[in-house]
């Protein structure tokens, strides 16, 4: 089992930075590759960015591409989400959640483990 807690969430004003970070419990972390999501009010959860379990390789959506960063610390079990130039349409729930693979994956239904999300919202 793995339970994951989100935090670093907020308000910021457009063009600003937060960095998101989630805590894994669970003596395997490595093992799975980690991935952050997004939930708009109305709308479908999306994939932002993915990390594989030894963090060589990571990928993100096109809409984040050159401004957001995911990370991951093996040894704190923790995985973080820097994004910068903050656009009020970044405004969701973001959860953090680990996939049963090491391997990087886009794909919402390889993630097992979820999060409880945290709030950021970006005023324009």
């Amino acid at each position: 089992q793995v339970r994951l807690v989100e935090s670093g969430g907020g308000l910021v004003q457009a063009g600003g930075s937060l960095r998101l970070s989630c805590a894994a419990s669970g003596p395997t972390f490595s093992t799975y590759a980690m991935g952050w999501f997004r939930q708009a009010p109305g709308k479908e959860r999306e994939f932002v960015a993915t990390i594989s379990g030894s963090g060589s390789t990571t990928s993100y959506a096109d809409s984040v591409k050159g401004r957001f960063a995911i990370s991951r610390d093996n040894g704190k079990k923790t995985v973080y989400l820097q994004m910068n130039s903050l656009k009020p349409e970044d405004t969701a729930v973001y959860y953090c959640a680990a996939a049963t693979r090491r391997s990087v994956t886009w794909g919402i239904n390889e993630y097992g483990y979820w999060g409880q999300g945290t709030q950021v919202t970006v005023s324009s």
